[in-house]
Parts: structure tokens; sequence; C-alpha cells
């Protein structure tokens, strides 16, 4: 793993948007993948301001999002879906057709997990994932547990989770299920590149970086993945 502590969110924004910069630039068909979450909002700011100073093309780019709530519909502004278009895809020239992210609200949810790992395959995988951490080590939706998920599937949402999420849901209760990428799906990306910030990261932060390699914190599993950059500020990192 590639650890870099910086001082302030602004700059991991900065510093992490130029990964994905330099990777557009050089390969305007490229293939992301995206997080939601507070995390990723500053570092979508800084990819808008790029394109908006003409320094990008998101013309020829394909994305491809981690997750999406169950039972939600699309147009609720908790929706993954809704959150990816307010915070960047309405802002960019991203074809809506290259927008993709798993449906929550299939009725064959078994079907809809195989429909997306096959379409995650066909395109080769991603060329760079962007990845959160839980404050219980979660990657996605990637729950601890006694093994580390492969594939797309369905998943109850934890206690701690749900408490961390709920802030976002005032005026309703909030799903307890998702459907998102396994840590396989996820662990066949080029390069992943995840992002922490914030004192409640911290015992997360150390678990996946000093501990050992386990399901308990799906984010240790970076460990092994050949290309990783971890971006955190010093209160994320002030338990390693």
């Amino acid at each position: 793993m590639d650890v870099r502590i910086l001082n302030t969110p602004e700059q991991i924004a900065v510093a992490a948007g130029e990964l994905f910069v330099h990777l557009v630039k050089n390969n305007p068909k490229a293939k992301l993948g995206l997080a939601t979450g507070a995390s990723p909002v500053a570092m979508y700011q800084y990819l808008i301001s790029q394109y908006e100073n003409g320094y990008l093309d998101f013309s020829q780019v394909t994305t491809y999002n981690l997750d999406e709530y169950c039972d939600l519909p699309r147009s609720d502004k908790n929706s993954y879906y809704t959150f990816m278009h307010e915070n960047l895809f309405s802002h960019i020239n991203i074809k809506e057709e290259n927008v993709h992210l798993p449906d929550g609200n299939a009725a064959d949810m078994p079907a809809e997990c195989e429909k997306y790992d096959r379409l995650l395959a066909e395109a080769g995988g991603v060329d760079i994932q962007l990845l959160g951490i839980g404050t219980n080590g979660h990657i996605g939706f990637n729950e601890p547990g006694e093994t580390f998920t492969k594939g797309t599937y369905k998943v109850k949402l934890t206690d701690s989770t749900i408490h961390s999420n709920s802030i976002y849901f005032e005026e309703g209760k909030m799903p307890r299920y998702a459907v998102t990428m396994g840590v396989g799906t996820i662990m066949t990306a080029k390069k992943i590149v995840l992002i922490a910030t914030g004192e409640s990261k911290a015992d997360a932060m150390h678990a996946m970086i000093r501990g050992e390699v386990t399901p308990h914190c799906p984010a240790s599993i970076l460990q092994t993945h050949p290309d990783a950059v971890i971006f955190m500020d010093r209160a994320a990192a002030s338990k390693l």
C-alpha cells in the first residue's frame, strides 16, 4: 500500500483527484469505479473544476458505482443514483448510457447481481476504483464477516453502518439492505484509491494498515492489492 498522510481534506481531494485526471487525460475511454458518501465529494468537486476549465473530457468515460440502497426509489434524494448526479454527473459531459449503478429495486436480485458482474467483466474491470471506509472497516457495503465476499450481492446493513448513515435520512427510515460489489470484484480494479478523513476513521485505518488481513476488517484486503493508494488526514492517521 502507498500510504499518504496530508493535512486537510482539500489537499486529499486534489491529490486523489489528480490520479483520476491523469488517467482520463491519458485514456479518454477510461473506466472509473466510483463511490458515494462524504469522503469523495470534495474530489468530485475538483474533477468538476477541471472539466469546467477545459482540462478534462468525460464524453468517452464509463463509470461503475460500488453500491446502491435497496427499496429506495432512484428519484429519492438519498439514493446513490441521485447522489452521483447531483455531485458529479450533472456537472460534466458524461453520457448517461455510460453511467452504471446496480439496481437496488430489481425484482430478481440474484439476476441483477449476476448482470452487474457480467457488465464489469465484459468491460475488463475498472481502471481505477475509488473507495471510502466505514468506521467498522467496511468497503462498499461489505461488512465485517467470517469470509471475504466475492461478486456483487445483496447485503443486510449492520447497526453501525445504519447509525453512521442514518443522519442523511431525516425525513424517512433508512433502508436496511443494499446491493454492493463484493470484495472480490473490487480487487479486480487495476488501481484502488481510498480516502479517509476524520478521527472517527482512526481505528479502521489502524486495523486496515497495521492489522492482519482478515474479513473482520474487509478493507485490510487492500494490503494484498498491487496498486492501492491510501489518502488520509492526520486525524484519520492518529492511531498509526
